[in-house]
């Protein structure tokens, strides 16, 4: 056996010599000008395979995982995140569909399944929803499927909130120009907030932060924060909820961005409203009015600019986020349970 290997290993050294002085032999037979273009093309493949191994490997995942792989500034697509462990946009999306899973089990555990078939189907595809989502429209943190998708909902949308708002518009007026008088050039009062923009001031002042209360706030803005008790559909139990005072200083550009959800509108209640402002939700541009409400789906690519002239002061909005009509009962009270605040 071992003087068959032998035999058959010289026998395949004698052909790979007899190989390499062939080839050997075509190179010297070879043309100059031939080699001189097999000897560039080497070169250029070796640097090509340099290049590109030294390039960093570019990650791909969902939206909340581009969102902490912003530069050093927190940008993404212009918009500036805040980086806070509170904040649900900004907060790393590690394991967030197990998550929500589990407590979706946990509410049904505890309730019932029964009206949980879009829930549970949002959940278990969330990763292809947020991926696949045409560009016009793409919450960053949950989509619930199956939802009429449209930039601007009619007043009709939530009748009963929108009129109950309007009717006490003076009164939200009257507590937002007392906070107002607080502002000075030199500092920021105590509870507003400001927001980082491309160009111009935005200031928020919170009742409702993200489903949280901010008590030192509502006790500056009694009426208000009691009007939203009354309000039917009022966000005021998960993340997703919020209601401030949002302030916009002539001269001032929100950078396009995309809301966490679509299973809220957002209402803008005009409470100053000077010429050049305007906002564009989907491409389509809506202009404000005092007293009156506007109703929008933020989780389209949204932004809002004032290119008022100074003299005519700040734009200001109360802003509320309000239930989709077409959320059902119990789909918002799987909603409040699983994505309760700390949850």
């Amino acid at each position: 056996m071992s003087l068959e290997w032998l035999t058959a290993w010289s026998w395949s050294l004698d052909g790979l010599r007899d190989c390499i002085a062939a080839a050997i032999q075509s190179v010297r037979d070879c043309d100059a000008t031939a080699l001189a273009t097999v000897a560039c093309l080497l070169v250029l493949f070796v640097w090509y395979c340099y290049h590109v191994g030294r390039e960093q490997p570019r990650a791909y995942g969902t939206v909340n995982a581009l969102i902490q792989s912003a530069d050093a500034n927190g940008l993404q697509n212009g918009y500036v995140y805040c980086h806070s462990p509170e904040c649900v946009r900004c907060t790393p999306s590690d394991g967030l569909n197990q998550k929500l899973y589990h407590n979706l089990q946990e509410y049904a555990k505890r309730y019932s399944w029964a009206g949980m078939g879009r829930i549970h189907k949002g959940i278990r595809d969330q990763g292809r929803y947020l991926s696949s989502r045409p560009s016009i429209q793409k919450p960053e943190v949950f989509f619930l499927p199956d939802l009429p998708t449209m930039p601007y909902f009619s007043r009709e949308a939530q009748k009963h909130d929108v009129e109950l708002l309007e009717r006490n518009f003076q009164t939200i007026l009257c507590e937002f120009e007392t906070l107002y008088k607080a502002f000075s050039n030199c500092s920021l009062p105590q509870g507003w907030k400001m927001n980082s923009t491309p160009s111009g001031e935005w200031f928020t002042f919170y009742l409702v932060n993200q489903g949280l209360c901010v008590p030192r706030n509502c006790r500056k803005c009694p009426r208000t924060y009691r009007l939203l008790g009354s309000l039917r559909t009022c966000i005021g139990n998960n993340v997703f909820g919020n209601a401030c005072i949002s302030v916009l200083s002539p001269g001032t550009v929100i950078a396009e961005h995309y809301g966490p959800t679509n299973i809220r509108i957002r209402c803008h209640l005009g409470l100053k409203t000077p010429s050049g402002c305007e906002l564009v939700v989907g491409g389509e541009p809506q202009c404000w009015a005092e007293g009156r409400c506007l109703l929008f789906d933020d989780s389209f690519l949204h932004t809002a600019f004032h290119e008022g002239p100074p003299e005519e002061g700040p734009r200001v909005v109360f802003m509320v986020d309000l239930w989709h009509p077409n959320v059902a009962a119990a789909e918002r009270q799987a909603l409040d349970f699983i994505f309760a605040p700390g949850r």
